[in-house]
């Protein structure tokens, strides 16, 4: 995703401007009272509690420091908004901002959902930041047509669909776009104004790349499985005959044909026995006869297009390894072939969302590629049950390694070891929460099974951003974020709830000891491992506690882990206090 922190290269052309700004204390009067107007239209507005009224003369910037959060200052002068990763909600009040001087309007990495905000008041900006939220639909055409000064668009990492604004295309000083991690259609608009960068990956577009954009790199258009030319594949040329209706009825008699046949073969072939048992009812074993929407339940959709493609008939023909049924579903492990082993996971809860905003959510769990993180490869949708496919790992879980039965030979984790899995678990947390920003559970499900080690003891995080797709019910049943003491309260999960998840594993990891309470169905916790170490705090705990291969340097992150489950939300830390607390130990 592009940063949103590349304001001030525009700063430049800012300064050219400053000439016209002339500090006025009057000025800024007003300009807070409009201010005070478009946080009145926010939600979780705590970050811009200084933006208030004082009686007399107020004052938004001293030279280029601003004295309100969030204000870009030039000489004196308010110039823009960078509202950014602050949580925000609700709606961007377009009246109100009008009133404002905005050269540069952020609110990047925030929780704001709906329609693209109509800012097309704001006639002095230079570039424009909405990455990173929730906002969902298509775009008028004409929606930017009074942006005239605009030079960057940054609009990645939404839920956009459509085509691509025809006023964006008419933006003369336009030279940076970014509509990457959307899901725009239709076919690619000519760009031709000069110097012009841009990055459409990630969407739905379709079509021959225009030749004024063929110059740009290849990783610009990547995602999109139907776009061709240079700098990506060929075209391939299509030839028309006279006859077409009937060669394509002709066509998708045999296409009907194949698969009927292909699905007779799979009703007489009885000998997947460990696959066709685990995946009983499976849609392919559908005795009904085959339609246009069973052909559509029959594919895998990959979201990740660095993975040799596969088809659901391959899973269905490898051996197979039941790993286990957990708090979801059933796993199994699935050899194809000549190929990497992938691990099947079968949901039978997950029926919140439609086909199509369930695909949209698995498409931008694809998009997440980090070092710490499990990666998505593809699911499989049905009405009454979802399959998740990801890699498999052969080291198995960090639950595992802690309450497996040291006499088999397999020694224990000593505390260099720990804290490295602990430090990686942290970083993929942290990514999680700067990718996701509009879910309040990036994680959700954090625990000591759901964190794998590879073949060095390096931690990748598994079922992360599944509360979305969950049933409801269940996941407050079942998943780990619900065992916390704030989702038993009127204002349920938070951002911070992951922090009780970390702060819990953080303890299991140091003690040795498994967290029980997770095991029981139902909200809230009980008696769990935070209330244990609690009541040793304060006394001789450091041997009392924590594992036997642990050492006197393992206390810091004990702490740590303490502070996470603080019981009380408000003083709890956030995210990235915790994961910043955890980098700065010393093995």
């Amino acid at each position: 995703m592009a940063s949103s922190h590349t304001t001030h290269r525009y700063f430049i052309a800012l300064l050219l401007l400053s000439a016209a700004f002339s500090p006025s204390s009057s000025d800024d009067t007003k300009f807070a009272k409009s201010l005070i107007h478009f946080k009145h239209s926010l939600t979780n507005a705590s970050a811009l509690d200084g933006w208030r009224e004082a009686a007399g003369v107020t004052r938004l910037c001293s030279r280029n420091k601003p004295l309100w959060s969030g204000c870009v200052c030039l000489n004196g002068s308010l110039v823009g908004l960078r509202l950014e990763g602050m949580g925000l909600g609700g709606f961007l009040d377009a009246e109100a901002l009008a009133e404002l001087p905005l050269y540069t309007f952020s609110v990047a990495r925030n929780n704001f959902t709906g329609p693209m905000p109509d800012l097309g008041r704001l006639t002095r900006l230079r570039s424009l930041y909405l990455s990173g939220n929730g906002f969902r639909g298509e775009i008028r055409g004409d929606a930017f047509a009074g942006m005239r000064s605009v030079r960057k668009v940054v609009l990645a990492g939404n839920y956009f669909t459509g085509t691509i604004p025809a006023s964006l295309v008419e933006l003369p000083r336009l030279v940076d776009l970014r509509l990457q991690d959307n899901m725009f259609g239709g076919r690619l608009p000519e760009f031709r104004q000069p110097n012009f960068t841009a990055n459409f990956s990630n969407n739905r577009l379709r079509g021959s790349i225009p030749a004024a954009l063929s110059g740009l790199n290849a990783t610009s258009f990547y995602g999109n499985v139907d776009l061709c030319g240079t700098p990506l594949a060929p075209c391939r040329i299509k030839k028309h005959f006279p006859k077409t209706p009937f060669i394509a009825a002709a066509l998708a008699a045999a296409a009907l044909s194949a698969f009927i046949t292909l699905t007779v073969v799979h009703r007489r072939r009885p000998k997947h026995l460990k696959y066709s048992k685990s995946m009983d009812g499976f849609p392919m074993e559908d005795p009904k006869p085959p339609n246009k929407k069973k052909k559509q339940d029959q594919r895998l959709c990959f979201v990740n297009h660095n993975i040799e493609r596969f088809e659901l008939d391959d899973l269905l023909r490898a051996s197979a390894q039941v790993l286990g049924s957990g708090s979801f579903g059933s796993s199994y492990k699935a050899a194809l072939p000549g190929r990497q082993s992938y691990v099947v996971r079968r949901f039978r809860k997950m029926n919140n969302l439609s086909r199509e905003d369930f695909s949209s959510h698995m498409a931008r769990l694809g998009r997440l590629s980090h070092p710490n993180l499990v990666p998505l490869v593809a699911f499989h949708y049905t009405k009454d049950e979802k399959l998740l496919i990801t890699k498999f790992i052969e080291n198995g879980s960090l639950a595992s390694h802690l309450h497996g039965n040291r006499g088999s030979g397999r020694p224990g984790l000593d505390w260099g070891t720990r804290l490295r899995i602990i430090k990686g678990v942290a970083r993929g947390l942290a990514y999680l929460y700067r990718e996701l920003p509009t879910l309040s559970l990036p994680h959700g499900h954090l625990k000591s099974s759901n964190v794998l080690l590879d073949s060095n003891c390096q931690p990748l995080v598994a079922d992360y951003a599944l509360a979305p797709v969950m049933d409801k019910g269940h996941a407050e049943q079942l998943m780990a974020a619900y065992k916390s003491p704030e989702s038993t309260q009127s204002e349920g999960v938070t951002r911070k709830t992951d922090v009780w998840s970390l702060g819990i594993l953080i303890l299991e990891v140091l003690t040795g000891q498994f967290p029980a309470s997770y095991l029981k169905q139902g909200r809230g916790p009980s008696s769990d491992l935070a209330t244990w170490v609690g009541s040793v705090v304060g006394e001789e705990w450091a041997a009392e506690v924590l594992d036997r291969d642990m050492g006197g340097s393992a206390v810091g992150l004990l702490k740590i882990g303490m502070s996470c489950c603080e019981w009380d939300v408000e003083k709890r830390w956030d995210m990235r206090e915790a994961v910043e607390r955890i980098q700065e130990l010393k093995e």
